[in-house]
């Protein structure tokens, strides 16, 4: 698989969280917003928006030169995010087949990189691994998670999933386990990320969306597509363990940094759930603009960003008062989210 390089170097620092909690490193103590930008996947116009959360508007767009990206990551340094390419079309569903990851230096606002990954595999989820500092990314037609080294953009591995339709995956905190939601099959796969394997593959489901792990990594949590569910899956034990009712069909979820609410996007009811993981009951629901897809949440766990794609908006979700602070315009089919620290 051939590597198109840019001119790049990357500053791989600190460790980065998992899932949408993965995206979301960089806090600042007391009552200071963290600084950091939100980067939002605008799939409509094909391009990467970055936000500015205190100023509540996107101040930028970079055009992915390519069709289309749906999730993005950033480094942990805040200087580069990563954009797989995925193609035009729904999980499962015909269309073009992506085959580039694009890298975008969050300073100049431009491409720098570019990953070919050889042929089309529809890359999806982009994670950086909290202790290895790889980019792990799903590729939905390989059945696998490929494995990239940031700094040289080389592939050094592929993670089969056993499953087809691998499409978002979560990382444990020690870096040694993965989780991937695999759409049509409607099963979750447990990845061994050091031996390179499948370890099992867990029956949730007809079909499932979306994936995310609790903050002590004893629970993961996926969306049943068929019916307004939520499955808990045991990591001890790999089982479903239980299931949240809700009010409508979930889909994108993620834990706040306490460990204590897990929210949930609900897009054909424009709600948001919030979860007590103590007592896996639903708790609250918050209104939000249309088709909420993915929420990240900010590294302070004072403010969680949804992004509303048939709102072309990002609905900001105060944690502490629970109300929506804000919306924030963004692109149109806004999806992805990630939290870029800001560069020193």
């Amino acid at each position: 698989m051939d590597v198109v390089v840019g001119s790049l170097t990357l500053a791989l620092l600190g460790v980065l969280g998992v899932g949408t909690v993965a995206q979301s490193r960089g806090a600042e103590s007391g009552n200071k917003t963290a600084h950091g930008f939100l980067l939002v996947a605008n799939k409509g116009d094909q391009t990467l928006g970055i936000i500015d959360p205190v100023a509540g508007r996107q101040i930028a767009t970079i055009p992915e030169k390519g069709v289309t990206g749906h999730e993005v990551v950033a480094s942990p340094d805040g200087r580069r995010a990563f954009v797989p390419i995925y193609g035009n079309a729904g999980v499962g569903k015909p269309g073009t087949d992506g085959q580039l990851i694009r890298v975008i230096d969050l300073d100049k606002r431009e491409i720098v990189g570019t990953i070919d990954l050889g042929k089309g595999v529809r890359p999806h989820c982009a994670v950086i691994g909290p202790r290895d500092g790889l980019l792990y990314v799903t590729t939905e037609l390989s059945n696998s998670v490929t494995v990239i080294d940031p700094q040289t953009l080389k592939i050094v591995a592929t993670v089969p999933t056993g499953q087809p339709e691998s499409h978002m995956l979560a990382i444990t905190r020690d870096g040694r386990r993965g989780y991937t939601a695999n759409v049509g099959p409607g099963t979750v796969s447990v990845l061994d990320l050091e031996a390179r394997k499948t370890l099992t593959v867990v029956p949730v489901c007809r079909n499932t969306q979306r994936i995310a792990l609790s903050v002590d990594d004893h629970w993961v949590f996926t969306a049943d597509q068929g019916k307004p569910r939520l499955a808990v899956i045991d990591t001890t034990n790999n089982q479903v363990a239980q299931w949240i009712p809700l009010p409508g069909t979930g889909y994108g979820t993620a834990p706040t940094p306490d460990g204590h609410w897990l929210l949930v996007a609900m897009n054909g009811i424009n709600q948001v759930g919030v979860v007590d993981v103590r007592t896996m009951k639903m708790a609250r629901t918050l209104d939000v603009p249309r088709a909420p897809q993915e929420i990240v949440v900010r590294p302070d766990g004072e403010a969680a960003y949804v992004a509303c794609d048939a709102s072309k908006q990002i609905a900001v979700l105060d944690l502490k008062n629970w109300k929506v602070e804000k919306l924030i315009d963004a692109g149109p089919g806004a999806d992805g989210l990630a939290w870029a620290k800001r560069a020193q």
